[in-house]
């Protein structure tokens, strides 16, 4: 299983500095990945758990003020990065062009993307869930040398924060379709995923882990997770 933990703009360097004594203390058999704010990413020292960047620029090192190139993450170990979260592609409009070339940068350096894709409430109700997650997909992916490298994370967007999940039955249809695009990449589950629905989650074979953004926080809860979904008594 995987644990990506998506800290989102949270932790300043001193609270960061205590989070990470905390997720010292976490057990688990998992893969954890912690993807910091930018600034903390330097400070991460966790020797049993991966590093990850929550975004990188669609260009590469240059002339670009503010953007955080795939070069750099590569000099600060980063292994993994968060591409594509509805909440870039909503409050930062991120295109689909953006988001294939922040994927080409990535795979360039060597950085696994984690490329978060997902259906708002209305595209739901409107039975165009398949149609939108393929859209997102194949425009991703395009010209792409090795694709089954890729992490996908499917987080309905009308979920994120809202502790509500999707069915089983709904989740098992979501994936299923991923691996006709996909076949040979592991898929994570995000949105509303905690420790009380866990028990449900862990059920659906098809889930390669888990995408956690408030429960990141939550170092506690986080270990109650971990331990219903490791079956740790």
């Amino acid at each position: 299983m995987i644990i990506a933990l998506n800290n989102k703009s949270n932790l300043n360097k001193i609270e960061f500095e205590e989070y990470q004594n905390q997720l010292e203390n976490i057990e688990a058999t998992s893969q954890m990945i912690v993807c910091p704010t930018y600034l903390n990413v330097n400070a991460f020292r966790l020797k049993k758990m991966n590093l990850g960047a929550q975004n990188v620029s669609a260009t590469t090192k240059g002339a670009y003020t503010g953007e955080i190139s795939a070069e750099d993450l590569k000099t600060y170990h980063v292994e993994y990065c968060i591409v594509g979260h509805s909440e870039r592609r909503q409050n930062q409009h991120e295109s689909f062009e953006e988001i294939n070339h922040k994927l080409l940068r990535l795979e360039e350096n060597e950085i696994i993307p984690i490329l978060c894709i997902g259906e708002t409430k209305e595209e739901r109700e409107q039975n165009k869930v398949k149609e939108i997650l393929k859209e997102e997909l194949e425009s991703a992916i395009q010209d792409l040398k090795e694709k089954e490298k890729i992490i996908i994370a499917y987080e309905p967007i009308w979920s994120i924060g809202t502790g509500i999940i999707p069915t089983k039955e709904e989740i098992i249809e979501v994936f299923e379709f991923i691996k006709t695009i996909l076949p040979n990449n592991k898929i994570l589950y995000g949105g509303s995923a905690n420790e009380k629905n866990i028990e449900m989650l862990k059920t659906i074979s098809q889930i390669d882990g888990f995408l956690l953004g408030g429960l990141s926080l939550k170092p506690n809860e986080l270990q109650t997770f971990i331990n219903i979904l490791e079956n740790r008594n």
